[in-house]
């Protein structure tokens, strides 16, 4: 059953067409629980909307509502979903959240005029402030958002500029009502003005129909088009020179040599996939970061600071596969010596090839560290030996190439390293102006669901500080926090550090130069422009029911040409590494094209796009949120999840080849629910829990959550009733549950089980 809450009687609005009367109390939570038994009552979907007094809500209720819902869903197996319309002023960063996490769909309501002629807040504040300060938060969180516009017949001469209006903000989906009641007198005249603003855009679109060309009213045209039916209409048409506005904000004056102090190097460690850099950067650091990386392999770039000898030096530990040769070469264009890490028992590779190139075509030094020397068929001479070819002759050879042999496994070597990345660094004499306003490259940039939009940012010149305002590609906002790459929170970076900011409004691109400039409006100036610049660009990159276990025989039979790929990731470099590896796979029978590639969970617009051109999702440490798990299992689009970058290359390439191994999805048995921990020596934390629903069986894999959020994923250790080891635990007994190298539980946690169940390929 779908049910409307109306969550409050004090409406912050003064709308010319409004009728409502006061409701006589408040909804109390009594109130509000029935409501939501009620939307259960009937059984197949629960669905709630939210609305007030246009509407200002109330939080408390709104979280109150969502959290017994979902026990309730969880309890009944009915499945629920809510939707709510907002003039804005509820909005802020922890509602989004807690909004995303049940898939809410948020309407953001608006008079339906840029000039709010006919609607606005008690007190005069015009509405289009709030949509302005809130649309592009919503959006930020949930890209499909729709704005509700509403229009009364003082709105009717404003009726296309609106639409332009929202449709500049970002909205994909403008709906439109026209306003009624007692206050509202439409004319025939009114309603005439409004058929003709209508028409004169409809009129357009047919054209273009007729001339099969699909096109929306927010379509954009290219010049020629544009100019075509601009003559068939007696309209005069003139192309406007283009200019590279971007590079001119980006322009420099000199600077005063007395302002220049001497800076920290900024090093990238470059060479083969499994050649030792980043186990050389845990010798360095005496860290490790190795640990932490799927397959053992970095996925995207980390930067460190290291201090040695009483000075810095900066590190960006690039990856090493030939999947992230974006990533690498933004590493070295953002560096002043590059190490080049060669196994000694293993010489040059491809990647090392590529790595000395992007170094040399950068223009950086090169530093060669001959890793492991300490296995026994170490051969440093045949380094030495197959280098030179590529012009990199050691010194004691009589070039001039720095050859430092190491051991990342017993240290040795590591001091000379950092020694002569000193001398290197002094010799090139790097300095900054630490006085000026900061700028840099960001490093790299993801979408944290409980901060927003994250950027690594390394600071190349000037110094910057908390509070600052900053602006990089697409993206501004306000410096809110920084924090070293300890984890530590500081207020300031000078010349050659890299950090971690807090606040912009968007994922900037993984490459950006970032500027910090005086203001908050200089800053969304150079955004709105950057955009502006790129929109053909971008529009390009979003347009360009596939799968993988029928590719081969598709290929064969001669009905595909093109293999169209989504790609999801985590950060935004690995969404670049992702898809310029699988572009790479194109043959002479079929080309890969990645029509799209995002940030963040694969989201129902992904599986949409997905489903409308035929398109196979790749999704890279990410995963489907409830709504696109489920359009895709209607739709059938296929979805790949992967944690390592080589399974995804090797899936796609042996489907092309037609040798996809055994397919194996992952199915829910059972659910239960945490109510007493016990514990036993020698064993840890035993979960005393009751199966709300399902099964629970020996050796499945569980995820744990609490208030929501996934806190573990791993195996079922031992699964018990009272004290005896069982096979299986069905739905309404209670069990002891031990999970595998993990005890941090605590009553209420709910815990999914499932296991991997292979399946015939279609």
């Amino acid at each position: 059953m779908n049910l409307t809450l109306h969550l409050t009687d004090n409406c912050n609005m003064d709308c010319s067409y409004c009728i409502r009367e006061k409701c006589p109390k408040d909804m109390t939570e009594e109130v509000l629980y029935k409501a939501c038994d009620l939307a259960f009552a009937k059984g197949g979907r629960a669905g709630l909307c939210f609305f007030g007094g246009e509407p200002l809500l109330r939080r408390d209720l709104i979280y109150k509502a969502l959290d017994y819902c979902e026990q309730k869903s969880r309890d009944t197996g009915i499945k629920f979903e809510c939707k709510m319309t907002t003039n804005g002023t509820l909005l802020d960063e922890a509602f989004l959240s807690r909004a995303a996490e049940v898939n809410m769909g948020i309407g953001l309501s608006f008079d339906g005029t840029a000039q709010d002629v006919c609607r606005v807040f008690k007190g005069g504040l015009p509405t289009s402030k709030i949509v302005e300060n809130k649309a592009k938060l919503l959006l930020q969180y949930m890209p499909e958002a729709a704005a509700l516009a509403t229009i009364a017949p003082q709105a009717v001469p404003y009726y296309e500029e609106s639409v332009r209006y929202l449709h500049g903000l970002g909205f994909k989906r403008i709906s439109a009502v026209l306003a009624y009641g007692s206050k509202v007198n439409w004319t025939d005249n009114d309603l005439e003005k409004l058929e003709i603003q209508i028409d004169g855009t409809c009129r357009y679109i047919k054209e273009l129909f007729m001339k099969g060309e699909m096109v929306t009213v927010n379509h954009e045209l290219p010049y020629d088009k544009a100019e075509a039916i601009a003559m068939e209409h007696n309209i005069r048409c003139e192309h406007e020179e283009q200019e590279d506005v971007i590079g001119e904000l980006l322009k420099e004056e000199a600077e005063s040599e007395s302002d220049m102090v001497t800076r920290p190097p900024v090093i990238c460690v470059m060479g083969h996939v499994d050649h030792g850099k980043t186990s050389l950067l845990d010798a360095i650091r005496s860290t490790h970061v190795i640990d932490r990386e799927a397959g053992g392999i970095t996925q995207h770039i980390g930067a460190y600071v290291v201090n040695t000898q009483g000075r810095k030096i900066t590190f960006l530990d690039t990856p090493g596969h030939e999947a992230f040769t974006a990533m690498r070469m933004r590493g070295a264009n953002s560096t002043d010596i590059a190490i080049l890490v060669v196994a000694a028992d293993d010489g040059v590779m491809p990647q090392t090839v590529e790595a000395i190139n992007h170094a040399k075509a950068a223009g950086i030094e090169i530093i060669v560290a001959v890793n492991k020397i300490d296995k026994p068929s170490a051969n440093v001479d045949r380094v030495k030996q197959e280098l030179s070819e590529y012009d990199l002759i050691p010194e004691d050879w009589g070039g001039s190439t720095v050859f430092v042999p190491v051991s990342a496994k017993t240290g040795e070597g590591i001091d000379q390293l950092l020694e002569m990345i000193l001398l290197t660094a002094d010799i090139l004499e790097l300095k900054a102006n630490p006085k000026r306003r900061a700028r840099g490259l960001v490093i790299e940039a993801e979408l944290d669901k409980g901060r927003g939009p994250v950027a690594t940012v390394l600071v190349q010149k000037g110094t910057l500080k908390v509070g600052d305002f900053i602006a990089c590609g697409p993206c501004h906002g306000k410096v809110r926090a920084m924090i070293d790459d300890k984890g530590r929170r500081v207020r300031e970076a000078g010349p050659s550090t890299p950090v971690e900011i807090l606040g912009l409004n968007d994922v900037p691109g993984a490459g950006e130069i970032f500027i910090s400039p005086e203001n908050d409006k200089e800053a969304k100036n150079f955004a709105e422009t950057f955009i502006a610049q790129n929109k053909m660009k971008l529009l390009d990159d979003t347009k360009s029911k596939m799968s993988l276990d029928d590719l081969f025989s598709q290929i064969k039979e001669g009905n595909l040409k093109e293999l169209n790929l989504i790609v999801k990731a985590d950060v935004q470099g690995s969404v670049e590494a992702v898809k310029e590896s699988l572009v790479k796979l194109s043959n002479d029978e079929v080309i890969v094209k990645v029509i799209h590639g995002g940030v963040g969970a694969i989201n129902e617009s992904d599986v949409t796009l997905a489903s409308a051109s035929n398109a196979i999702i790749i999704g890279f440490n990410v995963r489907p949120d409830a709504t696109a798990k489920g359009i895709a299992e209607t739709e059938g689009v296929d979805l790949r999840l992967y944690s390592v970058i080589y399974k995804a290359i090797e899936d796609v390439e042996l489907a092309m080849k037609g040798m996809l191994d055994p397919v194996f999805e992952e199915r829910i048995i059972g659910h239960a629910e945490i109510r007493q921990i016990f514990k036993a020596s020698g064993i840890g934390n035993i979960a005393g829990s009751y199966v709300l629903d399902g099964v629970f069986e020996r050796g499945c894999k569980v995820r744990i959550s609490r208030a929501g959020e996934q806190i573990f994923e791993g195996n079922l250790a031992s699964l018990k009733r009272f004290k005896d080891d069982v096979k299986e635990v069905k739905a309404g007994y209670e069990c002891g549950l031990v999970f595998e190298n993990f005890g941090d539980i605590a009553e209420l946690d709910i815990v999914e089980a499932y296991k991997m169940v292979e399946v015939p390929r279609k």
